[in-house]
């Protein structure tokens, strides 16, 4: 982005915001949250957007708790559809171009291969299909909107997995964790750097290609008993004697909400329009996991 443009970032306290934040060396970022900008609150969503007067807006802000969802569904649509469509308006009326963050949970997981775009979509609880919906009002709001799709995002600090399961081991030995879900491991600093990317070839010139919905996740695929082994054969270099991971099944673990089997994204197209591709998981996890201990 020109210097001195302000890049305008939602969910400016989540693990995503933080790290575009530190990602866009010598960038105007403008990192805004509750209770300044709410999407529970519409007219917060108007004030921030003026008052920034952003050249792009990444919107990394939703309701991301997928089991709470599912009887909270109002505050879901308000945060994933609402609030997004408000917001792409906003960016339509104003030339400005927007990244929206979407999510993985908008398969069902039943394909047995990695999904592309063009796949059918087929959200099996409240936080996938609000997620759904947010994307089809970002594409129809006639405003330069650029979708990511990514999946298992984490990072040296926030709410995911791979910390929850750091801290798990501080209380126990021994951990069960589903093996029969399969997805693609996502580091923030990876997903900041390929926001910045798309960012960068946006700024060079709008070309109607790059409108849409792309895959954005980790190179390469695990399931969640994989991730957390990998998580603890990387804390052991730093002296964390690695517990017990014990392989249970989906079944064994019931959950409010269904998780797609096998939500591997082919991330081919970011490739080939934008020249970004994000790195092996494995890699990323050992730098996360070096972070996490420095």
């Amino acid at each position: 982005m020109t210097e001195g443009a302000t890049i305008l970032v939602t969910g400016g306290t989540g693990q995503l915001a933080g790290a575009l934040d530190r990602a866009a060396t010598g960038l105007r970022v403008r990192r805004v949250g509750r209770p300044d900008f709410d999407f529970d609150r519409p007219e917060t969503i108007d004030a921030t957007f003026h008052a920034a007067a952003p050249a792009l807006v990444v919107n990394a802000a939703a309701y991301t708790a997928v089991d709470a969802a599912e009887t909270d569904a109002e505050a879901a649509m308000r945060a994933n559809h609402a609030g997004p469509a408000r917001l792409a308006a906003l960016c339509a009326g104003a030339g400005v171009p927007l990244i929206h963050i979407s999510t993985d949970y908008v398969f069902d997981g039943t394909k047995g291969a990695p999904y592309v775009e063009t796949d059918t979509t087929a959200p099996q609880g409240v936080y996938g299909a609000t997620k759904l919906a947010g994307e089809r009002e970002v594409l129809a709001s006639g405003a330069r909107a650029v979708v990511l799709r990514t999946s298992w995002v984490y990072g040296a600090s926030g709410k995911n997995f791979v910390l929850t399961m750091l801290n798990a081991r501080a209380k126990t030995d021994r951990l069960r964790v589903v093996a029969d879900q399969i997805g693609c491991p996502t580091a923030t600093p990876d997903l900041a750097a390929a926001i910045l990317g798309v960012a960068a070839r946006i700024e060079a010139g709008w070309r109607e290609e790059y409108a849409g919905v792309f895959h954005a996740a980790g190179s390469g695929a695990t399931s969640w008993h994989g991730l957390a082994s990998a998580v603890f054969e990387e804390a052991a270099r730093h002296g964390v004697t690695p517990p017990t991971v014990e392989p249970i099944a989906t079944a064994d673990w019931p959950t409010p909400a269904q998780r797609p089997a096998d939500s591997r994204l082919d991330c081919g197209k970011l490739a080939r329009v934008f020249g970004v591709t994000l790195p092996p998981w494995r890699d990323s996890l050992k730098a996360v996991i070096d972070r996490f201990y420095r």
